[in-house]
């Protein structure tokens, strides 16, 4: 039976926003067996309902987005088989069968701004006084 590595690191992103606001992953590194179904955990608490997203990021290589939650259906499907579920408090990364290339590291983050239409990631800077 083959296991995976699998770095499970969290991203937190603050835009602009009130309130208390945090994006934490429990798990900092898991380990599955190949053909297993795989969970990452992300909890998140924000004011209002932010925009989520889960990156991956493979050995010697650029971040790539795996999913984004901005509305609507709860249960979001991404690219490799991954799918995230939407609740108030969580934005759980899942994958029914795990495979030795899903080794890398995960990145859950949360964001106030929502992207273009160039599908970026958008900022919107501070007000001024």
């Amino acid at each position: 039976m083959t296991f995976m590595f699998i770095a499970a690191l969290g991203v937190l992103l603050f835009l602009r926003g009130t309130g208390a606001q945090s994006v934490t992953q429990p798990d900092a590194y898991i380990t599955v067996p190949e053909e297993s179904p795989l969970e990452l955990r992300c909890n998140y608490s924000y004011g209002a309902t932010p925009y989520l997203y889960w990156y991956v990021q493979h050995p010697n290589q650029g971040l790539q987005l795996l999913l984004r939650y901005f509305s609507g259906d709860t249960v979001v499907q991404g690219i490799k088989g991954f799918k995230a579920e939407f609740s108030k408090t969580s934005f759980h990364l899942k994958k029914p069968s795990a495979h030795w290339s899903d080794s890398a590291k995960y990145f859950c983050a949360a964001s106030d701004t929502v992207s273009g239409t160039d599908r970026r990631a958008a900022h919107k800077p501070p007000e001024t006084l």
